[in-house]
């Protein structure tokens, strides 16, 4: 499973950008989808996650009720509307997939938010 992450940038605060992430290879296996950042100096830290079917979703507290993850099956493609952008929400951004108890990461998109 390859995942590709697109849609990042330059923004400023208030702003908006959409990121996608299209799963390439045996994508009739990828489970749970999400989303992670890490800014710099930083740990890695969750964003969100769906389900494989879509139909249930979670957020990190930081993000909700700004962000919104959504999925497309037939596309196997992945995304994240990001609104009312803050500074804080500066870091490359990387989508992650679980195929049965592996991990798949994509190579990141950096997001930039300017006050």
């Amino acid at each position: 499973v390859q995942l590709v992450e697109s849609g990042g940038g330059l923004v400023q605060a208030g702003g908006s950008l959409r990121l996608s992430c299209a799963a390439s290879g045996s994508t009739f296996s990828i489970g749970a989808m999400g989303w992670y950042r890490q800014a710099p100096g930083k740990r890695r830290e969750y964003v969100a996650t769906i389900t494989s079917g879509g139909s249930s979703t979670n957020y990190a507290n930081s993000v909700k009720g700004r962000f919104t993850i959504s999925r497309d099956n037939a596309q196997n493609t992945i995304y994240l509307q990001m609104n009312s952008l803050k500074p804080e929400d500066t870091a490359v951004y990387y989508c992650w997939g679980r195929v049965w108890r592996d991990d798949y990461w994509g190579q990141g998109t950096q997001v930039t938010v300017s006050s």
